[in-house]
């Protein structure tokens, strides 16, 4: 085993360099550049987001402190931090988001065969977003509301692994439902939703591409039940009927009928309104399947707790998206070689090693074996795990 590399070095191995080379080629990213080309402007905000850098200070500080491990690292210099400044400010962003879609796509066949604790054959997405708040002051573009700018990450997750199929970074005056317009519905897939993304003219076409959607009616629904159906109220189903919109413009656009179920939580109590085009589910699986959403939410609160997406190092709208998508990039990275090397750890522990150990010259697969918990850094009692426990 080859112990003369950094592990940093060894996790950058798995990045698809050759599709990389190609992605910057594609957008002129490294014409007339002199230092700091665009692998190593991503192996610096790998870096950053791996070991928890707070600014472009801290950054250049921290890898000056380990100069003769620079070249094992991929750089061919020590980094200035007006370098990276100037780079993240003006090389395209869509580089990195590029980059990230061909990780992504290598992390869902990785998952493909996950469970995701349904009987289902079909390929179950989350749709959601989260807003990130930024300071009206420096980040004008991003203007959100008259005393505060952010920006917003609409995501669609792959609940198998969980893996963001697709992510759309806005302002954040775009509406929820909007999404809908980017994706590219996938016949018979099941979306999943809150009722932000009820908009009959977009279910439609979702309906109409052969997908199926699950939701929650919005309380001032206007509609007539069809027909009832028989339900097991032990199971916490109230009622299942298929129903017909009320209404004009709502019955122009989804003519079709529609599925509503009633649903009371039995652990708590909560009672909730399904909507869905899907008639073939259980009324139980239906429920089961919203449940399921929260998959989004946790991976939300997963990356703004362990990336660095709340804090930015610049402040224009390109050096923004730069450090949101390599934060992608990192967490789909993660995943791939959490799943290639089989390692049972959770994606945290994971990423607390790579921060303590990044300049250490040890074997990748035996550096997460027979890990002590008390060696890591102590983790918040809120900390969110994904990817195992």
């Amino acid at each position: 085993m080859n112990f003369g590399r950094t592990l940093f070095s060894q996790v950058m191995d798995f990045v698809p360099w050759t599709s990389f080379e190609r992605i910057v080629a594609r957008y002129g990213g490294d014409v007339r550049v002199r230092s700091l080309r665009c692998s190593e402007q991503f192996r610096v905000m790998a870096f950053a987001q791996m070991t928890y850098r707070e600014s472009l200070r801290d950054i250049e500080a921290c890898l000056g402190t380990q100069p003769s491990k620079l070249y094992g690292m991929g750089l061919r210099e020590p980094i200035a931090r007006s370098t990276l400044a100037d780079a993240n400010e003006v090389r395209d962003w869509r580089i990195w988001a590029d980059i990230a879609a061909v990780l992504i796509r290598r992390a869902r066949k990785l998952y493909v065969h996950d469970d995701i604790g349904l009987d289902l054959a079909n390929t179950v997405y989350a749709l959601d977003s989260t807003t990130i708040d930024l300071c009206l002051s420096l980040f004008a573009w991003a203007h959100f509301r008259s005393t505060k700018a952010a920006v917003k990450l609409h995501t669609l997750l792959d609940l198998r692994g969980p893996i963001p199929s697709f992510i759309h970074i806005s302002d954040g005056k775009m509406g929820d439902a909007l999404a809908l317009d980017l994706i590219v519905p996938e016949a018979g897939a099941i979306y999943v939703m809150d009722r932000g993304y009820v908009d009959f003219r977009r279910l439609c076409t979702l309906h109409q591409a052969g997908a199926f959607f699950v939701t929650r009616a919005k309380r001032n629904m206007k509609y007539h039940r069809v027909y009832s159906h028989t339900v097991n109220k032990t199971t916490g189903v109230g009622a299942d009927q298929s129903i017909a919109l009320d209404g004009f413009y709502t019955r122009r656009d989804y003519p079709q009928h529609l599925r509503r179920i009633r649903f009371c939580d039995p652990q708590t109590g909560k009672r909730l309104v399904f909507l869905t085009n899907n008639f073939a589910l259980p009324a139980a699986v239906i429920a089961a399947l919203y449940k399921q959403r929260w998959q989004v939410e946790l991976f939300f609160k997963w990356i703004k707790q362990n990336l660095h997406i709340r804090h930015f190092y610049g402040t224009s709208e390109n050096a923004v998206k730069t450090q949101i998508w390599t934060a992608v990039c990192v967490y789909v990275l993660a995943a791939i070689i959490k799943n290639e090397l089989a390692l049972d750890i959770s994606l945290y522990t994971f990423l607390q090693i790579l921060s303590v150990h990044s300049f250490e010259k040890i074997q990748l697969s035996c550096a997460f074996l027979g890990v002590d918990p008390s060696n890591l850094p102590p983790s918040s009692p809120n900390q969110l795990n994904l990817f195992g426990t």
